[in-house]
């Protein structure tokens, strides 16, 4: 039985989805990393043993000076879900190599952004586990 808590610990998150990939993402999208409105994170939210689900978020985090509530964080699953600097798909293979073996991603998917505070929204992630 695996311990996601015990695995991905915030080490391991920022391992996975280091803080650069904010600016590099937009440095692609708007040639300046300055123009950013947020910097990305991702954490760990559960893991669902019935349906053999694990949960994390990618946190949108509001920049000092900056408005994320102004920005159209409402359809970036969409951007992120196909992004090449985002590469979800990287991301998702690279958690399952975290798990040690005994367990693949089968699938992945976002959710819809949420809105947990005036400076943080966040995008629900869910991988679909399987046994390799």
């Amino acid at each position: 039985m695996i311990q996601p808590e015990h695995i991905f610990t915030e080490q391991v998150l920022r391992s996975l989805f280091p803080p650069e990939r904010s600016d590099a993402f937009f440095d692609a999208l708007f040639g300046d990393t300055s123009e950013g409105a947020y910097d990305i994170a991702l954490t760990y939210a559960g893991y669902d043993q019935k349906a053999n689900t694990l949960d994390f978020l990618l946190n949108l985090h509001e920049r000092p000076g900056r408005c994320l509530a102004c920005n159209l964080t409402y359809g970036l699953p969409e951007v992120f879900g196909r992004h090449p600097v985002i590469d979800i798909k990287g991301l998702v293979g690279e958690i399952e190599q975290v798990l040690g073996g005994e367990l693949r991603c089968a699938d992945w998917q976002l959710g819809r952004t949420e809105q947990k505070g005036r400076s943080l929204h966040s995008i629900p992630l869910r991988i679909q586990l399987a046994k390799k």
